[in-house]
């Protein structure tokens, strides 16, 4: 046994027992130092001697802020989606209109030209008609036509048939008559592109 306890192995094995059990006898935790309360320090200090005492309260509030935003940002995200899909929905249904718009401008402007290119053809013909037709008998289709048109027409008739038919409007009464007044007022100053050939 003196053989057992003589040996090397045998003391460092002892040594190691008696070195765990007065450790284990003599530790003390590390007491932290008292300081004001609400200083920042003091709660550093507090966080680093025991992390499983903090308060989270403030951490729970900041996962709470974050994922109202993050609702928040989805929620934003998914109106500006919609937005954006109403926004190429209604520039769709715009680009449909001004296509049409121009077509029937196109559609327009070529029915306009042609008119316009016929309406002397027309207003000669209706001039010849109403310089055939008595003045009795023009003068209630005539009362009825916009003055402009009257005007236009009696530009390609000649004084000497445009003469009885002012003549017998005129008698017709004193507003009749203030009314071929301006005709005539208008005649004086109304031009036309294909002046009439000479007498």
């Amino acid at each position: 046994m003196t053989k057992i306890l003589h040996s090397k192995l045998t003391i460092l094995v002892i040594g190691m027992i008696l070195y765990g059990v007065t450790t284990v006898l003599l530790w003390k935790p590390a007491v932290p130092l008292p300081r004001p309360a609400g200083t920042a320090s003091a709660e550093v200090a507090e966080r680093k001697v025991a992390p499983w005492l903090w308060d989270s309260r403030e951490v729970d509030q900041l996962v709470l802020e974050l994922k109202k935003e993050k609702e928040s940002l989805n929620l934003r995200e998914q109106q500006l989606n919609e937005l954006a899909l109403r926004l190429q929905t209604e520039r769709l249904e715009l680009n449909q209109v001004t296509q049409m718009v121009r077509q029937l401008q196109t559609e327009f402007d070529r029915r306009v030209v042609r008119i316009q290119q016929e309406e002397p053809v027309n207003l000669k013909k209706l001039a010849k008609t109403y310089a055939a037709m008595t003045p009795e008998g023009a003068i209630p289709i005539l009362k009825e036509l916009d003055d402009n048109a009257i005007v236009k027409i009696f530009t390609y008739m000649k004084e000497t048939e445009t003469a009885p038919l002012l003549e017998a409007w005129a008698k017709s009464g004193a507003s009749d008559a203030k009314r071929t007044a301006g005709i005539s007022e208008r005649l004086r100053v109304a031009l036309r592109d294909n002046p009439p050939p000479g007498p």
